[in-house]
């Protein structure tokens, strides 16, 4: 397999050179993963075995920097593997994935429950006052792989280390079958239409349902249940009886009888949850993960969440009642349901705004919005990006650019993989295939963008709403977090930070597309190239608080809902039945749906990354509104002292300080929730 960890200069290469570092996906068949799995394991475990025998005194070179070296030839082939698995999947690939996910977690439990390597970590930490050759940096590697070690067990012993190797195992599997449950019933369903069909339907929309409806091989015009086609499908389509089975089928994703029915697998991994934290010292799995994080207790997210619940929910409750007036105006005076909301919302929105979001698509061409996100990168952080159309991913549709910084060093590459197919799963994110580090030598990132965009019909422009392009900006601010990592140690770089922190980037980095020197340069009719006119700047502008009460309340829901089923000690057989019951005390809006519903919530049970963490989003939200506020406090988007801060405590930074100290030391304070509830539209002043 390619080597991805072969030491890249810092300085000096050219665009086409760092081509090459690509790895050659088309030499990875399926088949020859098991055995390359299995090799760089053994590989890693003789690394630590020798790391742990160590006969000499256990001190921070050969006990935590060795660790920090250990595992590169398996981190190569889980980086390029996993990449496939979420990007460009097939049935052998997840058969692997199945296998595999299970061998991983063993063999990260071999190594953090090894009893001789961590006591000689431990012994380090102990000793980390004395040691006084260790950089500010060094201390805080010690600190977390401590740390880390514990959390996962180190301290434990006899049967109850056993059985925490255990749980992971089977939680890394019972998360592998969630996800690709999720993706099967996304892959399965598929509603067609015909023209007498397509009653309000905008043109673009029209012709990307044309080539969904290709794709599948169908005749005429078909919906999936990629959210690209769904929402904008539900918003716009007057076919009241084709919105509800589209909205059911896209609710139920991972609750329908049979094979792809998470239900179970939900259950069973809240319990295994549950009785890990309880293994490790704490009341709940939410005890247990939010201790590790900026919020630290689960009584500091719920107060933050219900404050904000309480706000959204009295604007809903206005908004819906407006909703309902305007059907009546229309005739339509059935119930106000689910998915009937978007599409009066829409109406809405055009009769108070006058502003159709078939009218802005022109505006939002998909590579006028990546030009757009690459100009705001040159402009706050002095980078700039050269196309490389010879390098070749996973993907004819992946693009990659070579990144340079101001004096045209490199700092990496960057690969955007951004419309939907069968073989990705749905979402948006962002990872890489190779971390920075200045570790023997130094290493340059490659770090990758996945979206899922309607792709066009061919020979036409790839349209993006609004919500689309702020995808592309929250998904790039990821990105320039990998891209602009500039620590020493590895397990420090990039987005290695704590989870109620990881958003902020990506966060902040929306608010620079509705920036209006952006919008002037880059939102252009796509087949006139004309600027978007101030008319419609400013009715977009208006509007940009509008429906804010749906969106903050399904959002909020799943946020409380996640921290509510992680709260719970006993677990019972159904925990929908717990999810209905949570909804019902918050007071739920019949006419809203929470954003994931349990049975597809891979945010938190496709892995535990945002597991108990879904309310990261909106704690990172507080810390955006903030930031950019200080933006506006100079009258200008773009001041240089300000995005220079950013740039040394935010995006450059990693974990190399804690999160908090790390907010400081760029705003001068920590934040309150009053610039989140001023962005959303909640109070004034």
């Amino acid at each position: 397999m390619n080597d991805l960890h072969h030491a890249v200069p810092l300085e000096g290469n050219h665009p086409d050179a760092l081509a090459s570092e690509v790895p050659d996906f088309n030499q990875f068949r399926p088949e020859d993963f098991p055995d390359a799995f299995r090799a760089a394991m053994g590989e890693h475990l003789s690394e630590i075995t020798a790391i742990a025998e160590n006969p000499a005194p256990a001190d921070f070179d050969n006990t935590i920097a060795a660790l920090e070296r250990a595992g590169r030839k398996l981190e190569e082939v889980a980086r390029i593997f996993f990449t496939l698995a979420g990007a460009h999947t097939n049935p052998a690939l997840q058969g692997i994935e199945r296998d595999v996910s299970p061998l991983l977690s063993r063999h990260s439990s071999q190594i953090t429950l090894n009893a001789a390597l961590f006591a000689r970590i431990d012994a380090v930490h102990a000793d980390r006052d004395a040691a006084a050759t260790l950089t500010p940096e060094d201390r805080r590697l010690l600190d977390r792989i401590h740390a880390g070690f514990v959390r996962s067990g180190a301290r434990l012993e006899g049967a109850d280390r056993e059985r925490l190797a255990e749980i992971d195992a089977e939680l890394s599997s019972l998360g592998t079958r969630f996800s690709q449950n999720i993706l099967a019933d996304e892959h399965n369903w598929v509603m067609s239409l015909e023209k007498d069909d397509l009653a309000g339907l905008p043109d673009d929309l029209i012709s990307t349902m044309a080539g969904v409806a290709a794709d599948r091989g169908l005749e005429n015009y078909a919906v999936t249940l990629s959210r690209s086609v769904v929402v904008p499908f539900l918003s716009y389509s007057t076919r009241r009886d084709l919105r509800e089975k589209a909205f059911r089928a896209w609710t139920n994703r991972g609750e329908n009888e049979g094979a792809s029915d998470n239900r179970q697998i939900m259950a069973d991994i809240l319990r295994l949850r549950a009785e890990k934290a309880r293994l490790l010292g704490f009341d709940s799995f939410a005890a247990y993960k939010l201790n590790d994080t900026m919020a630290k207790t689960p009584v500091a997210v719920r107060t933050l969440l219900e404050e904000v619940w309480e706000h959204a929910k009295t604007r809903a409750a206005d908004d819906a009642a407006a909703l309902r007036q305007l059907a009546g105006e229309r005739g339509d005076n059935h119930p106000l349901e689910p998915w009937d909301w978007r599409y009066y919302a829409e109406q809405r929105r055009q009769r108070e705004f006058a502003i159709d979001e078939s009218e802005l698509k022109p505006y939002f061409e998909l590579d006028r919005m990546i030009t757009a996100a690459f100009d705001v990168a040159d402009r706050l952080f002095g980078l700039s990006f050269t196309p490389l159309p010879a390098a070749k991913a996973w993907h004819p549709d992946v693009r990659v650019w070579a990144v340079a910084d101001r004096d045209g060093r490199p700092r990496g590459l960057f690969l955007g993989d951004y419309f939907a197919r069968q073989s990705k799963r749905s979402g948006a994110w962002m990872s890489a295939l190779r971390s920075q580090h200045k570790l023997d030598g130094g290493q340059l990132p490659i770090i990758y963008n996945v979206c899922n965009f309607a792709k066009p019909s061919a020979g036409q422009p790839a349209l993006l709403s609004l919500d689309d392009a702020r995808t592309l900006f929250h998904e790039f601010g990821h990105a320039l977090h990998g891209l602009l990592s500039d620590v020493t140690w590895p397990s420090l770089s990039g987005t290695s930070v704590a989870r109620d922190f990881v958003e902020l980037p990506s966060q902040l980095y929306e608010h620079w597309l509705t920036v209006p020197s952006v919008l002037a340069d880059h939102a252009r009719h796509v087949r006139t190239g004309e600027p978007l006119p101030k008319p419609l700047l400013d009715k977009m502008l208006a509007a940009k608080s509008f429906d804010a009460g749906f969106d903050t309340v399904e959002y909020t829901a799943s946020a409380l809902i996640d921290l509510g089923l992680h709260e719970l000690r006993e677990v019972p057989d159904q925990p929908l039945a717990v999810e209905r019951a949570m909804l019902e005390e918050l007071g739920m809006p019949r006419e809203i749906v929470m954003r994931h519903r349990s049975p597809h919530f891979a945010h938190i049970f496709s892995g535990d990354g945002y597991s108990a963490g879904y309310y990261s989003y909106m704690w990172s939200e507080v810390l955006d509104a903030d930031a950019f506020e200080a933006f506006e406090e100079t009258g200008d988007p773009f001041d240089p002292e300000t995005a220079g801060r950013l740039l040394e405590h935010v995006y450059s930074a990693g974990n190399s300080r804690d999160a908090a100290d790390l907010y400081t030391a760029f705003r001068g304070r920590m934040p309150t929730s009053a610039a989140l509830l001023r962005k959303r539209g909640f109070v004034t002043g």
